[in-house]
């Protein structure tokens, strides 16, 4: 396998930012991508500045509503994002071997729940533009929120998207694309905290070198295009026929079992 480079790092930051807010999984198109181009594998620290980037990311989107949120003006929004975190962390934890060693080197798992989450993303659009109960001015309630919290539970599957979970569980119930939209980046503000955490705590256990100008382009490029990811997704989400992300979930998954 080939070393990293200023090439394998600019990809790495590039597919990062592009589609960890876009409901096409991040985790296959990194893994995809590596396999396909036989690199190593980029490391932990590496990780940890991808992911950071795309958290600054969200966190910038949404700086307005988060400031509401610290100086007690939004409490209710706080309560809702951290209890519908709760089932994620405990399942991520309660399992976290598992993915790692078993579903995450499965190819077959990628491919199988790339296409099973598509469809359920594309069922769940038909759901709410058949019958929105929810119009964008309706906020999720706590009850609601936390249903969508377990949902998360099945980002833990490689493939499934967390954008994807969460975005079909809150269609599913009824409320428009930009709602889920917004809820499911909002929710992303915690899962990445926990991730990006996750990630420190297993590099305190298994310190490692890394390349210092290499993780700064990885945290930058990641930032930059994580943030017009999101910006573009909102703009356009109620334009795009979510179609288009089914078919290209089961592009992607006839490409991964093709190739790997």
């Amino acid at each position: 396998m080939t070393e990293p480079n200023l090439i394998q790092w600019l990809v790495l930051a590039i597919i990062q930012g592009l589609t960890e807010y876009l409901p096409i999984s991040s985790s296959a198109h990194l893994i995809l991508v590596s396999k396909w181009m036989n690199w190593q594998d980029q490391g932990l620290v590496m990780d940890i500045a991808a992911h950071g980037g795309s958290l600054l990311a969200v966190l910038w989107y949404f700086k307005a509503e988060l400031k509401k949120l610290f100086t007690g003006k939004n409490w209710d929004l706080f309560i809702k994002l951290a209890l519908a975190s709760v089932p994620l962390a405990v399942f991520g934890y309660v399992f976290k071997d598992y993915i790692e060693s078993s579903l995450r080197s499965n190819t077959l798992v990628f491919a199988i729940s790339s296409i099973v989450f598509g469809v359920l993303l594309y069922l769940s659009d038909i759901v709410q533009k058949n019958k929105i109960t929810h119009p964008k001015s309706k906020e999720i309630n706590l009850k609601q929120a936390v249903i969508i919290g377990f949902a998360q539970i099945c980002a833990l599957i490689p493939g499934a998207s967390r954008s994807g979970v969460t975005m079909s569980a809150a269609m599913g119930m009824g409320f428009n694309r930009t709602k889920a939209a917004n809820f499911s980046f909002l929710m992303a503000i915690p899962a990445l905290l926990m991730t990006t955490a996750y990630g420190f705590l297993k590099l305190i256990k298994e310190p490692s070198d890394y390349h210092v100008m290499g993780t700064t382009i990885v945290f930058v490029v990641s930032f930059i295009t994580s943030l017009l990811s999101i910006k573009l997704f909102l703009k356009l989400i109620e334009q795009i026929p979510i179609s288009v992300f089914l078919w290209y979930r089961i592009g992607l998954a006839i490409l991964i079992i093709t190739m790997l």
